[in-house]
């Protein structure tokens, strides 16, 4: 046991470097809202209909594995302190409203990353009866990141768009 201390002290700690950056496909204007953050960006997210897959797969960006965190992106529990909202899934008649309130309660500058096929385009949800439309028909969006779900690698790769790490 002692043998095996000693080698855990001498060891120390041991950590894998980060990733590659991903290529940079951010648009400009997105860019220079996100200088402005200085490389940190608090996130509201809001579900506006979603199937939970999407929550699933932040979940899991956010998590050990993945660790956006250690990117400069951080979860928040209120609108009035974020920066960006991660929007998921179609936006249903019933969160419109609420969507746009967020929506304005984010301070300037604010960003919108629509999460998910369903939060671009509706995805499977197109022209259902409840839903309202894609994200983009309520609030403008900066980024949009396909999938469904996306992968945690693609929510962490939009996400050091934003920060700029």
């Amino acid at each position: 046991m002692r043998e095996l201390l000693r080698k855990i002290r001498a060891t120390g700690r041991v950590a894998e470097p980060p990733p590659e950056r991903p290529r940079d496909e951010t648009p400009a204007e997105v860019l220079d809202k996100a200088r402005e953050l200085g490389g940190s960006v608090q996130i509201r997210h809001v579900d506006a209909g979603s199937c939970n897959g999407c929550e699933i797969e932040i979940a899991s960006a956010f998590g050990p594995v993945y660790d956006a965190e250690r990117y400069g992106a951080r979860l928040v529990a209120s609108p009035r302190h974020a920066d960006a909202l991660v929007v998921t899934g179609p936006v249903t008649r019933n969160m419109r409203m609420a969507l746009r309130r967020t929506y304005e309660a984010v301070p300037e500058p604010r960003l919108v990353v629509a999460l998910g096929d369903c939060a671009r385009n509706c995805g499977v949800f197109a022209e259902a009866y409840g839903v309202e439309g894609a994200v983009s028909d309520v609030v403008p969006v900066d980024v949009e990141v396909a999938g469904c779900p996306p992968a945690p690698e693609a929510i962490v790769a939009a996400l050091r768009g934003l920060t700029g790490r």
